[in-house]
């Protein structure tokens, strides 16, 4: 059995971070602008609501993950399917 390199072992930790960060980019940054808008809201109308920052944020990230989950999957499956099919090339 091969070893598997320091740089091979770099490299697919490198491709899995910045898979991670690409697929949960959307939801995040959507729910992070969405926060935002509703807590300038709450300071300009002086209402204090924790439910009223929480839903809107919930709402914003499941209408993402509905919009965008089947390119998210798509990129998932692809990064599996890279890392699966290297793995005779590693060891």
């Amino acid at each position: 059995m091969g070893d598997l390199g320091a740089d091979v072992a770099m490299a697919l930790t490198s491709d899995m971070l910045w898979t991670a960060v690409k697929i949960a980019a959307p939801v995040i940054g959507i729910s992070t602008l969405v926060g935002l808008a509703v807590s300038i809201l709450q300071v300009v109308t002086q209402i204090q609501e924790s439910s009223l920052s929480f839903v809107p944020k919930l709402l914003a990230a499941v209408a993402t993950l509905l919009l965008l989950g089947s390119w998210m999957l798509s990129t998932l499956g692809r990064y599996a399917t890279q890392v699966i099919s290297s793995i005779p090339d590693s060891v």
